[in-house]
Order: structure tokens, then sequence, then C-alpha cells
């Protein structure tokens, strides 16, 4: 942790435990005697701490009687990545959600929220104005539909739905025991049992045009199950993984990908020309193929043959509708 990290820990500690030990700010610190000395005595002599150390305590503590000067507070302390990603992200969705039966409960929340942020030392409205979360992709989905499947995964009841299957254009009924709700990718979907194919299938929510809670008892699938079919393979589209995707990305684009988290088992391993070659676990291919296409010429599939032809075989689609489209300059 940098000094200033350091600083509101230690005042962290003196306010929750009283009495604090040398060994236990060195312990938790985790700086040595001297560095401690030296941020003890930039506290006292720059912030005014009321800092002392209790012979009979034995321990360091804050003074009763406050020293003459100006009053002790410490600077401003930005968060951290994660910590302003869930503050403004919370902030965000809470001033999306219509006016309704939640609003005096919400109310507090977002005040709370918006102390949490001036806490860092700045106007909340600075922060919200200077920081932002942007989504993209995200679909639309039937408000009334996400409250009755919300209701029914957690009362534990099955649930018939009727569906708009994107690839075939036909709406589908179905009854299914609803497991898990997914936010991924700016889009809701749901993890359940489909009683039809009895199977474990994936619904995007903004495809259900309607939903109707049942009185049957929802099949419990254990989390083990989920896990492994909906953990294991690549994206949203999960399943057992079946195969590993070895793709190869120019040394341009290699200084971005290298970063990425693309799934949870990958592996990845820097080549002599510079290149970055990524190994991926899937089961279904069609959302790694649409990753894949976004690199364009950047990235080659090198494994396997059916995941190569299928990348190329787009790519050359995509080539010839070009070729095969008038040019619209006069």
């Amino acid at each position: 942790m940098n000094r200033t990290e350091r600083f509101y820990k230690i005042d962290q500690m003196l306010t929750a435990r009283g009495v604090v030990a040398l060994e236990a700010f060195l312990r938790e610190l985790e700086v040595s005697r001297a560095t401690f000395k030296r941020d003890l005595e930039y506290l006292r002599e720059r912030l005014n701490a009321p800092i002392v150390w209790d012979r009979a305590a034995g321990g360091y503590l804050f003074a009763q009687e406050r020293t003459t000067g100006p009053a002790y507070a410490l600077p401003g302390l930005w968060f951290s990545a994660d910590e302003a990603y869930a503050l403004l992200a919370a902030h965000k969705l809470l001033a999306e959600i219509e006016p309704g039966i939640l609003a005096a409960h919400l109310a507090p929340l977002q005040a709370r929220l918006m102390a949490l942020l001036e806490s860092s030392g700045h106007a909340a409205s600075d922060i919200t104005r200077r920081v932002r979360i942007l989504s993209v992709g995200r679909r639309r989905l039937e408000p009334k539909c996400f409250a009755e499947i919300a209701h029914a995964l957690l009362e534990r009841r099955r649930v018939e739905i009727e569906a708009f299957n994107r690839t075939r254009n036909e709406v589908n009924t179905r009854v299914v025991s609803p497991q898990r709700l997914v936010h991924y990718r700016d889009n809701w979907y749901l993890d359940a049992w489909c009683h039809w194919r009895r199977a474990l299938r994936t619904f995007s929510l903004d495809t259900i045009q309607r939903a109707r809670t049942l009185s049957q008892v929802a099949r419990e699938i254990p989390e083990a199950t989920m896990d492994a079919h909906y953990a294991s393979a690549y994206g949203i589209f999960s399943g057992k993984a079946r195969q590993r995707a070895v793709l190869r990305f120019s040394p341009e684009r290699a200084r971005w990908v290298a970063a990425e988290t693309w799934h949870p088992a990958q592996t990845g391993e820097w080549r002599s020309d510079g290149s970055f070659r990524l190994t991926v676990p899937y089961a279904d291919e069609r959302e790694l193929v649409m990753d894949i296409l976004r690199h364009g010429r950047h990235v080659v599939v090198e494994a396997p043959e059916n995941l190569r032809r299928r990348v190329a075989g787009e790519a050359a689609a995509v080539a010839a509708s070009y070729q095969a489209r008038p040019s619209n300059k006069s």
C-alpha cells in the first residue's frame, strides 16, 4: 500500500481498537520500524494527528486532549479501481431506476453512496461528471418478465416462458426451472433447466416476451453441476469445455490481449517474434468467433482446425460482401 493508504490504515486501527501495539502496526502495514516512524512523524507534524505513546497501555492511541493548531484531518484518498467501479456502477444503476415503490427505500442508499464518493475529498457531482461507466451493447428487456422470473427463481417455482429464438426467427413456449440470473456483458441471462430439452440452457432475458410462474416446484440442480456446466467453457455459451482454441496475436495487438482475461482457465505465452499465443477452453464457438473476428488480421487461429475453418469462412464472407456491393462514390 502507498503512504496515503497507510495513513488511513493507521487512523482506522487506532479508531477501532483504541490502543495499538507497535508490532501490530508493523505487521498489518507491512513496513519497517523506520518507515512507520516516518509515517507517524508526518501525521503528527504535518496533519496535527494527536497520536501518543502510552507506556502503561503498551501501545499508541489518540490523545483525549487535542493539541493546539489546525484540526486533525486526513488528506483525500481516491478509491482503488474496484472500489470506484462498485460505487459508480451502483450509483448509475440506482439513478436509472424509474420512480416506484422502492423510491423511498432507495433514497437513503443513494445518499449514502454520495457520501461515500465525497469521502475521497471531492464533490460527488464532480466525480460522476468526470468519471463515467459506459454500457455497450445493452439490450432492453421487459421489466415485468424480469420481475416474474426473479420471483420464480427465489421462490423455487417453475416458470413458463415464451422466448424468441433469433437464430430460427420463431417464438417457443417452454417450461423451465430457473437456477441463476447472470449479468454478463451488460445484459441479463437466465440459467435454467429446460423441461422440454431435459438439459441446462441459457436464455437471454431480452428475448423472453412473456413469463408466468407455475405452482410446480422447480427442479434443483446441484451447485457443482451448475459450475461444471457453466464455468468450464468460454463465455455465456456454456457447457463442458470440449476443445481449446489456440490463437496467435500479432505483436501490435499482443500488447493489449496479453493483459485481457478471456477465460479463468486461459493460458498465454509470448513468442520470440513479439506475438502472443492465447489458449482458451470453449464448448460453443459462436461467441468466441465474434471475439476473434473483432481483431481482424491481427489474429490467426492455430487450432483446432474446425474453428480455423469457421473463422476463415466468416472472414471470406465479409470480404465477399464488400466486393459484391457497389461503391457509393459518385
